[in-house]
Formats: C-alpha cells, structure tokens, sequence
C-alpha cells in the first residue's frame, strides 16, 4: 500500500465538561482535532503510512499536537512552522433535546495566513497513492482556498486519487465571503472519492436534492472523473439516541450496511471522519465494496464511544465487532 497523504488545519479543541453550558464549565476538556487530522490517525492505526501537511506555530501549544500525531504513528515532517496561532474550537455537548454546538476561533491562524506557494506539492506528493482533503480548507480563507485548490490539481495532474470529504461550513465561508460552490465543483472535478450527500450536492450545484440517488447520479454526471460517493444515514431521537448506516455508490452499483443503534453517545465529532478513514482502508486493502461500507459504518459507530476527535481504534477491534457483536468483557 502507497502513503496517504492528508491535508489540512491542525487545531486544539477545548470541550465543556458534563453537558454543562460552554460559559458555565468550571473546567474544559482539551483534545487534538481538525477533519483531515481526524483521517490521518485512523489510518496511521489502520496500518497505513500517513503523512500530514499543515502549518503550525511554534509554541508549546503546536508543540503537543506534534507530539500527539507522532504518537498515533502519523508522519509529521511535512508540517511546517510558521509564526501566527493554533486554530481552536470550542464545543459545548449537546444533551436531551439541546444539540451541541461549536464555537470556531480559526480566523488569522498560523494555517489560515500561510501563503499557498510554501507548499512544494510535487516532493510532498511523492509516492502517494491518495490526497485526502475536506471542504473545510477552502473555506478557512483565500490562501487556504488555494492551497488545497494547487494540492488537489498538483495531485490530479501526478495520476494520484483524490479524496474530498464536502464538510461544508457555512460559517466559516462568510467569514471572508468566499465563493464556497465554485471553489468546491472544482475540487470535485478532480475528485476520485468523493464524501458528500444530498445536502453536500445541492449546496455544491445549486440544486435542491431531497432524494439521494438522484443527487448522487446528478454529482456523477456533472464530475467525469468521480468514481465513488460514500455517505451516511443518521437519525435521532435525542441527542444521545442515535441510529446510524452507512452507504457507497459507483456509477454502477450501490451498496448499504446495517443499521446500527447507538445509545448513550459519548461523542459523535469526528465520527464522518472515521467513517472515511474506514472506506479509504477498505479501498486500500483490497476489500469488496460490502465489506468497505461495513467497516467503515462500524468504524464510526464505535467512534461514538471515545471522547474526542480522533477515533483510538485498530482494524482488529472494528473486526472483532462486526464479527461477534457481543459485548462481553474482552480478556
């Protein structure tokens, strides 16, 4: 298996304590994040070589997330240093029938301010198999946007797939007024695989998609060179009881795992991520299309189990799940 390479903002995030309201913690739980971040550790504990580009300054702060990536086994020397801040998130977890909520603090970030020409695509491409890279990026400001824009040209000219996962933020777009469709069809035209659903389509085009595979066979037709589309299907009845199912289209086949129910979340952030990071594992490890979104479905469905952003799992407690289902005391 070729190296993965993922590309995007590093951020610390800074969570409230006990479902209590954000202002009203005493305390505040810090963990590593950003969707692309997300990825790269599941894979690197998926048993792939992953290697993440980013830009962070350096303080301890940087610092700590270095030390945190290196030790999920991620590859770090791609990142590079320059003066600014750490992005940061704050989220406030959601409880009953209250939804969480997030409170972004990214504007004028070391990441965010970094000139796009610093990244020298075709070393840092070299020998990769895949570029994963979300909507996100773009959306962080004009020199992100064509950053990850030169990332995902340099990489579609070099024959490497392309992974985008659509992420898309409308905050974060307004903040500097972005033309968020067109920076994101244009990634999508050079895009392999593709994690996006309806809503993702309809923002994207500018349609109005209620139907999935109306929108899935409409982002095929307007994208030549997408090959798949993955997506899931979330449901609740609280912000704690949750269902969720996953499934992946070709331009010839569909394909759906089971329904899993999901009670007692302990934290849903990051679980698209580890659903991506499960289906760019069965592409890469030579499982079937069946076998890929049920990996990766269960892969996010464990991920909602483990507080904060990355999912702290292996290939063989996601197998041992799908094969057993039990939850006796693992000795």
């Amino acid at each position: 298996m070729g190296k993965i390479v993922c590309f995007g903002e590093l951020l610390l995030r800074f969570t409230a304590t006990d479902q209590k309201r954000l202002l009203r913690s005493g305390a505040l739980d810090v963990f590593c994040g950003g969707a692309e971040a997300n990825v790269a550790v599941s894979l690197a504990r998926f048993n792939h070589s992953v290697e993440m580009v980013s830009v962070l300054p350096d303080n301890t702060l940087a610092r700590y997330i270095l030390g945190e990536l290196q030790q999920q086994g991620v590859g770090i020397d791609r990142v590079l240093t320059r003066s600014g801040r750490v992005g940061t998130y704050y989220l406030e977890p959601g409880a009953v029938l209250r939804p969480s909520q997030i409170v972004y603090d990214r504007k004028h970030s070391a990441f965010a301010e970094t000139d796009p020409y610093v990244y020298k695509w075709e070393p840092i491409l070299a020998g990769a198999d895949i570029l994963h890279v979300s909507g996100i990026t773009p959306a962080l400001g004009p020199n992100a946007a064509e950053a990850v824009s030169d990332a995902v040209e340099a990489a579609f000219s070099a024959g490497i797939k392309v992974s985008f996962d659509g992420n898309y933020r409308a905050a974060l777009w307004e903040n500097w007024g972005g033309d968020g469709p067109e920076i994101l069809r244009n990634i999508l035209a050079k895009t392999s695989i593709a994690f996006i659903n309806e809503k993702d389509i309809s923002l994207v085009f500018g349609a109005d998609f209620t139907n999935r595979e109306t929108a899935v066979e409409y982002a095929f037709d307007a994208c030549p060179n997408l090959k798949w589309i993955a997506a899931t299907e979330r449901a609740q009845t609280t912000v704690t009881n949750q269902s969720l199912a996953g499934e992946l289209f070709s331009r010839n086949g569909r394909w759906h795992s089971d329904r899993f129910e999901i009670s007692n979340v302990v934290d849903r952030i990051g679980g698209g991520d580890a659903f991506a990071s499960g289906v760019l594992h069965g592409f890469t490890s030579d499982l079937s299309p069946q076998e890929t979104v049920n990996f990766a479905t269960v892969s996010s469905a464990f991920k909602h189990s483990i507080p904060g952003d990355w999912n702290l799992t292996s290939v063989s407690e996601i197998e041992d799940l799908m094969t057993t289902g039990g939850l006796d005391v693992r000795r």
